[in-house]
């Protein structure tokens, strides 16, 4: 009997360590029971813990590496009747993610998971390796304030997005008072760097953070959405730049939707074209410079070109017809030539006429005529109504077969790229020539480890001269790099789509520069970036989808020598050519020499580079 007695205890006792967490009362707030929480990443590294403050309320804080990173940060929604857990789950997964294209071929998707509910919402919780998510799952407008803060435990250095100028940083966290956008990039110290922003917004407003001079907390300035509150971290802050956690927290594709017709890769550009003469002929935005382009693009195995503003009547224009002005048949042509010399052509729409004339009618008849996508341009409204308006845009081009590219002021990257393959790209930065300042040499190298970390940019980078004199569409200031640095941007600039802008006959004086470019075969197998520092360099390598490895460098307006490995390649035989500034560049003087070499090279070996002020390398090994 005795033994029955004790089989029967110990049979409820380990059901009952394996079940839900639970804690309830039927009167009033749940209890206390369920708190302190923790929720560690698979390698225990990265760990947050939910507690109660002296008011009831939800804290957590976020350690990593032992090191205490974010403390006693309220969580939480106002609005919603219980401020209290009754119940708590977890879950783990460990899978992988192979997306039609991205920065590598295979990405792990590796977690652990805690819902916790407050019968009126649920809190659930993700912890990667490379960070922590959260996000509170409740009906939409449910909640009238998003209580969450980040209360940093240390006057850490950051860094933040600034729409179409340079980025805000350095700033030391007290020396904020205003409202700042993300993504918001932190240097803790040398070994320790994290990167607030959000992933999958279905609904709600775009992440807006709050500072207060003198404090190192933050908090939630927009309204409540159904987003993922993410905290990225890295030793390094390549690291950020590498992660794919904000993609791993969208929903993958719909099983209806076949995106297998998605392509990306580099496009040519009209735009900054116009106005450039050679050899007697002078390009303008018509059917007869298009051609010329699409015959160089096909030549170099560049996948688009792109038609920007007016090709339909002025852009802002309120009777410009996108289905029925200016060049139509001209673009109906062009299209037609296009597709025989196997590049697509991408259509330039802007908000005026998106919203003027049927949006689903316009984008069905692009898609009718065999466009390859379109670039959208201008979207007005409220941040939040922007992003309906972008996911509305993003599925009916999905629908119709067209990419998409959004362009001044967007709606900051969100991962959407998972559930939307076609979304390659947004002007989410300063863009090199899309812009109305100069890009400056830091601006760039603090992008990368900024707003890149959202998402794929346009850029618009890799000018072949950077005089560019008589250019209808020309910038009154000065590139502010070097032909190497130039180069090196269109490969460390991620996007699905690599708007290049020069005309063909300058690219043909630098073959070498033009076989850099013209190797960038995407989808990427593989990226890496190996060194960098915010705001100072980058050193990025990524894998072709024909093998071959790319590398391309970048430096800020100071000139440095850097020992790039190259312990990334497998055992075996390379030849690598090597392109790097010339002995007296100077993105201020003397920005378009460079020089040139071959060498054979394996994987124990290192590469030493020389960079110019605002310089660059580039990097070709097979």
């Amino acid at each position: 009997m005795k033994i029955k007695i004790l089989i029967i205890f110990f049979l409820i006792t380990s059901v009952s360590l394996h079940a839900v967490d639970k804690v309830q009362s039927a009167t009033g707030p749940a209890s206390t029971g369920l708190f302190p929480l923790t929720v560690a990443s698979p390698d225990n590294k990265l760990c947050l813990e939910l507690n109660k403050n002296g008011t009831n309320e939800i804290i957590y804080s976020f350690t990593a590496n032992s090191k205490k990173i974010i403390s006693n940060s309220k969580l939480g929604l106002a609005g919603v009747d219980i401020v209290m857990p009754i119940s708590s789950s977890r879950n783990s997964k460990k899978s992988v993610w192979k997306p039609l294209w991205g920065k590598r071929a295979i990405v792990p998707d590796i977690y652990n998971e805690c819902v916790i509910d407050f019968t009126t919402y649920k809190l659930i919780i993700r912890a990667y390796n490379d960070g922590i998510a959260f996000r509170y799952q409740i009906p939409k407008n449910k909640a009238t304030k998003d209580l969450t803060e980040f209360n940093f435990n240390g006057n850490y250095t950051a860094w933040y997005y600034n729409g179409e100028n340079a980025n805000i940083g350095p700033e030391k966290l007290t020396e904020s008072d205003d409202k700042r956008l993300p993504v918001m990039t932190i240097k803790v110290d040398d070994d320790n760097y994290l990167a607030i922003h959000e992933a999958s917004l279905s609904w709600g407003e775009p992440l807006v953070l709050q500072s207060r001079k003198g404090q190192t907390l933050f908090a939630i300035a927009s309204k409540p959405s159904d987003a993922w509150k993410v905290i990225i971290y890295g030793t390094k802050p390549g690291i950020l730049v590498d992660s794919h956690i904000l993609e791993l927290l969208n929903p993958p594709p719909a099983k209806t939707m076949d995106f297998s017709w998605v392509k990306p890769g580099v496009t040519v550009w009209d735009w900054r074209i116009a106005g450039a003469q050679v050899d007697g002929f002078k390009y303008d935005m018509s059917l007869v410079s298009w051609k010329k382009m699409v015959d160089f693009a096909s030549k170099n195995n560049f996948r688009y070109l792109t038609l920007d503003a007016d090709w339909y009547g002025p852009e802002f224009g309120q009777n410009s017809d996108p289905l029925k002005g200016g060049k139509v048949a001209q673009v109906h042509e062009i299209i037609r030539y296009g597709k025989a010399k196997g590049v697509g052509i991408w259509l330039y729409l802007n908000d005026v006429g998106g919203r003027k004339f049927p949006i689903a009618q316009t984008l069905k008849q692009y898609g009718d005529w065999g466009a390859a996508g379109i670039k959208y341009g201008f979207m007005s409204g409220s941040p939040e109504e922007k992003n309906e308006r972008t996911r509305m845009i993003t599925e009916l081009c999905a629908k119709n077969r067209l990419l998409c590219n959004f362009h001044d002021g967007p709606v900051h990257p969100y991962g959407q790229m998972r559930t939307f393959p076609n979304a390659l790209s947004r002007e989410y930065c300063q863009a090199q020539l899309d812009a109305g300042t100069a890009l400056q040499p830091k601006t760039f190298v603090t992008s990368v480890f900024v707003n890149m970390v959202a998402g794929p940019l346009d850029m618009n980078n890799g000018l072949a001269d950077l005089m560019q004199f008589g250019r209808t569409h020309g910038a009154n200031y000065p590139a502010n790099t070097t032909l190497t640095g130039e180069a090196a941007r269109t490969l460390i600039a991620f996007s699905g789509v690599t708007v290049i802008p020069d005309i063909p006959e300058n690219y043909q004086k630098h073959p070498e520069i033009l076989q850099f470019i013209a190797s960038q075969k995407m989808p990427w197998r593989e990226s890496k970036t190996i060194q960098g520092e915010i705001g100072e360099f980058v050193v990025m390598a990524r894998q072709t989808s024909d093998g071959a490895w790319l590398i391309g460098a970048a430096t800020n307006e100071q000139s440095r020598e850097l020992d790039i490995p190259l312990n990334f390649l497998n055992k075996g035989a390379y030849r690598a050519l090597v392109i790097q500034d010339g002995d007296n560049s100077d993105y201020r003087t003397s920005n378009e020499s460079y020089k040139t070499n071959e060498r054979d090279i394996a994987a124990q070996d290192t590469l030493h580079v020389k960079l110019a002020p605002g310089g660059g390398a580039c990097i070709l090994i097979r």
